[in-house]
């Protein structure tokens, strides 16, 4: 039996043929030189590899060196590896002698499925149309050729605002982490490294997320039982007290390979089938792990390695250092301080901030997508390459003009104020454009629709804010302000 090599993010038990099949780990420490990664995700990481070795004892050659190259060289006969997750580690892979590449694992939707499916759309590629296909195809919530319920999606119900006046949701927490000897071995490596010149952003904190199979088991559990049920309605939903709201908090869990999505997508339905869950929170789940993570991850290969470099809406603008260094101290405008301080203090906030705080400001601006990239992927503990790339190019950002999603996701503060608690606690107001208590999000948006209508594709979707912008009677005064403001933290 070939020994299997397991990257970072291949640590479940799937990613193996066999329970004893031998494997080698290869703790790459020029990986930690190259990118100036979270201080929790560089722990996250290294617990996790660490606690999969110990799992594995004997069975595995741990190697800890330089680089990749140095530990391959002491381990002597073939080898064969599962896909890896990004190009750079596919090249590394392909060009090494006696390594055979599997097809990849920890996905649902193979990358040969996808392109068949792909190939025959003509235009942009849509994530709906994707999910109707993988719902089908693997046979998940549908009766015969129909969905469950008559719907393909419950998106519709997964936008409601949080609830009344309450500081936070009435959920019991997910299952807390128990650090252990590993985690103090990693934090002491990591403030070696350190004192050594190897650079991280963000605070150092207990560990917040798993690093075993058992730990993501354990959460994944409590989450179909207490959590799926209120997750369905307050998706979308933010609340400054409340950054985990009714979210799983297995995005790293999933990415690290520690569960297999199918599994739990499975298990959410079972759910639903069983009268645990509604419909419609089960949905919501299932089209997050079988819908976008699958169409997310498909894209990143299906598309070409330029992909990344598109920026079609020339947003040429460099991210600031205030926002590199998670300098959340220097921000006034309460939503995005704290979405910033969540980056910082914890390397996760749940999709929606990622998206309508923190994307939207950047698309406003007009920052470089690459750049933008680059800062998700190392800020976040779920972040990689595969994820980000797409997410960021081609949804945050609409900087391929609408090859993956149909409009830019840029909002005014209306829609932040309506779906937070962060506006009444503001210095700014969400209604104001001008002044000194204008909302950089409601100025900003009206700036980067004025900056490039020009460019944007035709859209229907669109039209609307469009048309209103040529309505603007202060459109100078909002032009001049922002860029007076330029890119200082607001």
């Amino acid at each position: 039996m070939l020994r299997r090599w397991l990257f970072a993010d291949q640590l479940g038990q799937h990613f193996l043929d066999d329970p004893t099949q031998p494997a080698v780990m290869i703790e790459s420490k020029a990986v930690f030189r190259r990118r100036v990664y979270h201080r929790q995700k560089a722990h996250l990481v290294l617990s996790a590899l660490r606690h999969r070795a110990a799992e594995l004892g004997d069975q595995v050659v741990y190697l800890r060196t330089e680089t990749y190259r140095d530990g391959l060289r002491q381990v002597s006969g073939p080898l064969e590896v599962c896909h890896p997750t990004s190009r750079r580690a596919r090249a590394l892979v392909h060009g090494l002698p006696d390594v055979a590449v599997l097809p990849p694992r920890g996905f649902i939707t193979g990358l040969d499925d996808f392109a068949g499916w792909a190939d025959q759309r003509r235009g942009a590629l849509r994530m709906d149309d994707f999910y109707r296909f993988a719902r089908l195809r693997h046979g998940v919530l549908v009766v015969g050729d129909e969905p469950e319920g008559g719907r393909w999606s419950f998106d519709a119900d997964s936008r409601e605002p949080p609830p009344g006046d309450a500081d936070r949701l009435d959920v019991p927490p997910p299952p807390g982490i128990s650090e252990d000897e590993i985690d103090a071995e990693v934090r002491h490596d990591l403030d070696r490294w350190e004192r050594e010149g190897i650079r991280f952003v963000g605070r150092d904190g207990p560990r917040l997320f798993p690093a075993t199979r058992a730990e993501a088991t354990a959460r994944l559990t409590h989450f179909v039982r207490h959590r799926l049920t209120p997750f369905g309605p307050y998706e979308d939903a933010m609340l400054a007290a409340d950054p985990f709201m009714a979210h799983s908090m297995l995005s790293s869990s999933f990415n690290l390979g520690l569960l297999d999505p199918m599994a739990a997508v499975r298990a959410a339905e079972r759910a639903y089938r069983t009268g645990a869950a509604p419909l419609a929170s089960v949905e919501g789940f299932v089209r997050q792990l079988l819908g976008w993570r699958d169409f997310v991850w498909n894209l990143y290969w299906y598309f070409d390695a330029g992909y990344r470099d598109s920026d079609r809406l020339l947003a040429m603008r460099t991210v600031p250092r205030w926002w590199e260094e998670l300098d959340a101290d220097s921000v006034r405008a309460r939503c995005l301080s704290d979405v910033l301080a969540g980056v910082r203090d914890r390397g996760w906030v749940h999709h929606v901030p990622r998206l309508m705080v923190l994307g939207n400001y950047a698309l406003q601006r007009g920052w470089r997508p690459a750049e933008l990239v680059d800062w998700f992927h190392r800020s976040f503990v779920d972040g990689f390459e595969w994820v980000m790339t797409v997410n960021v190019v081609g949804m945050s950002q609409f900087a391929d003009l609408g090859a993956m999603s149909t409009k830019p996701y840029a909002s005014g503060g209306a829609y932040l104020n309506r779906m937070s608690d962060y506006c009444g606690g503001c210095r700014y107001d969400p209604r104001r454009r001008v002044g000194e208590k204008a909302c950089p999000f409601t100025a900003g948006y009206w700036y980067f629709l004025d900056r490039t209508r020009g460019t944007l594709p035709p859209n229907a979707r669109m039209a609307r804010s469009l048309a209103q912008l040529d309505r603007l009677t202060d459109l100078a005064q909002v032009k001049a302000q922002e860029k007076q403001r330029g890119d200082r933290a607001p």
